[in-house]
């Protein structure tokens, strides 16, 4: 009994070839777009339409998942789970488990303070606008470019090495050309963003118009 329940609650999978434990950054990263979109679409309905039902399920849902992840184990979590099914055809990449686990603690701190404010006392303030701010970039970093930012505050707490980070980026490596910036490249990023501003500041009232129906006709506004 005590040996199924050691199966059970823990922290991280067992792979040949690695000498701590891991977990799967595919699967991580595929919760965290589904984490983050269910975030940003509540946060659409409060911005647009003053509705904060949905956000205190997608809060309600969010801890919940992160608490399962952290204090029974990971392989049971709903959204790492479902993330598994995503990507179940894609090759693992695999990832110290020990320095998500903090990550999913902060998780587990940020969404509790969340359901405090939301659900039990019912109220919102810059608190809880600065904290869904926080979680969303957290959740996009990960899902979008494989950062764990939670992770990088690991080796302010912890003295052992992190190991198996996403990408090596734990690892000293010299970078592969296909890595490098060129000076071109980062001038026409810099022309790029140039463009972007002087879009804003000559189209701005060009871009304000409402489009008409194409079939319909021209609006009332533009037949004026």
């Amino acid at each position: 009994m005590k040996t199924n329940m050691n199966k059970t609650i823990k922290f991280g999978e067992e792979v040949d070839g690695f000498n701590i434990p891991v977990l799967n950054e595919r699967e991580i990263r595929a919760a965290a777009g589904i984490l983050f979109l269910g975030t940003f679409l509540s946060l659409m309905f409060i911005v647009f339409k003053g509705n904060f039902v949905p956000i205190k399920y997608i809060i309600t849902i969010f801890l919940t998942d992160f608490l399962i992840r952290v204090f029974i184990n990971p392989k049971f979590s709903p959204t790492l789970i479902l993330g598994r099914l995503i990507v179940r055809n894609q090759t693992p990449e695999y990832v110290g488990a020990a320095q998500k686990k903090f990550a999913w603690i902060i998780g587990v701190a940020l969404s509790g303070t969340m359901f405090v404010f939301f659900i039990i006392v019912n109220a919102y303030s810059p608190i809880t606008g600065i904290i869904c701010l926080i979680c969303l970039v957290f959740l996009f970093f990960e899902s979008a470019f494989g950062i764990c930012l939670g992770c990088m505050f690991y080796p302010l707490f912890f003295k052992d090495k992190v190991q198996y980070c996403p990408g090596e980026v734990c690892d000293v490596k010299q970078k592969q050309d296909i890595q490098k910036t060129s000076v071109s490249q980062f001038l026409t990023l810099l022309a790029f963003i140039v463009f972007v501003f002087l879009t804003i500041y000559l189209m701005h009232d060009r871009f304000g118009e409402k489009p008409y129906d194409l079939f319909g006709g021209k609006s009332t506004e533009q037949t004026k």
